[in-house]
């Protein structure tokens, strides 16, 4: 994802792009992904929606090893035209923008150690390429990921990044999808935590609620924790067509008037699947 202003380091291009320099990974790196792979591929099938695991077969992803960035994109160039560049970690949100518009996901490329297997404080390589870049083989997934970043740029115009900001959380990162039977994971910041694959589909804590453009946008998120609100969408093509067919300027404009919701909050013309106990955000803040 994107940040505010972060310095560019003097190895980082214009864009922000770096040489992914795959040789430099070491066998315990490699060790790593394999580790986190094999632990996601056991567990997602039957909970994961299955344009996911098409995108995994797609790609090749069980090639053993971190994959090299530039076999992945000529794959997943000739299906979608997407490609993925190696960047050193998070970006300024006008550089992230760009990316995407011109169908280029930005991805880091250091992975964690060991003993951080289920968590990190940032996103490495396992969680942007095992998360994000299977459904960018889906065409339409593809599509939307591409007027996501077109939308982020005019975005900047109106002083609403941190209001789209949270259309991205609540779908490309932790969405839930409407499966025939039953709701399935697609967001990246879920399939590739194995705590939170369980979490977001089998505690009774989060809200579990359908997926509203304007109530998504107005809707605060955590980012230190597991999620206390999922959002589902009906289909891939919901997304797309919801963020094609919106005019966001008069959006924005609505958003300033309104006041965020915050988490965890249920409305009264909240479309809800599960309302959520909450007993897991309670017991840590206790």
């Amino acid at each position: 994802m994107y940040q505010d202003y972060p310095e560019r380091p003097a190895e980082a291009a214009a864009d922000w792009t770096v040489p992914q320099n795959w040789a430099h990974y070491s066998a315990t790196d490699h060790r790593v992904w394999d580790t986190l792979f094999a632990q996601q591929a056991k567990l997602l099938p039957g909970r994961v929606a299955p344009e996911f695991l098409d995108g995994l077969d797609v790609l090749r992803l069980s090639k053993p090893g971190i994959p090299d960035f530039d076999e992945l994109s000529e794959v997943l160039t000739k299906r979608t035209g997407w490609q993925v560049v190696a960047v050193p970690g998070l970006v300024p949100e006008d550089v992230f923008f760009e990316h995407l518009a011109n169908r280029r996901f930005p991805a880091g490329i250091f992975i964690r150690k060991p003993d951080e297997l289920d968590y990190i404080s940032a996103p490495d390589v396992f969680h942007d390429v095992f998360g994000h870049v299977p459904l960018l083989a889906h065409p339409v997934f593809a599509d939307y990921m591409q007027a996501y970043g077109q939308g982020g740029l005019r975005s900047l115009e109106f002083g609403a990044i941190h209001k789209l900001a949270r259309l991205y959380w609540y779908t490309v990162e932790f969405g839930l999808v409407q499966g025939a039977d039953g709701l399935k994971l697609y967001g990246a910041g879920i399939v590739s935590s194995r705590s939170e694959s369980i979490f977001a589909l089998d505690d009774p804590s989060p809200n579990r609620l359908g997926f509203d453009l304007t109530r998504v946008m107005r809707t605060k998120y955590r980012i230190d924790d597991y999620q206390q609100n999922y959002f589902v969408i009906n289909s891939f093509a919901q997304l797309l067509d919801v963020t094609l067919n919106t005019d966001f300027g008069p959006l924005y404009d609505e958003l300033a008037r309104l006041d965020d919701i915050e988490i965890a909050t249920v409305l009264p013309d909240d479309r809800v699947y599960t309302r959520g106990t909450q007993a897991y955000a309670r017991s840590r803040a206790a």
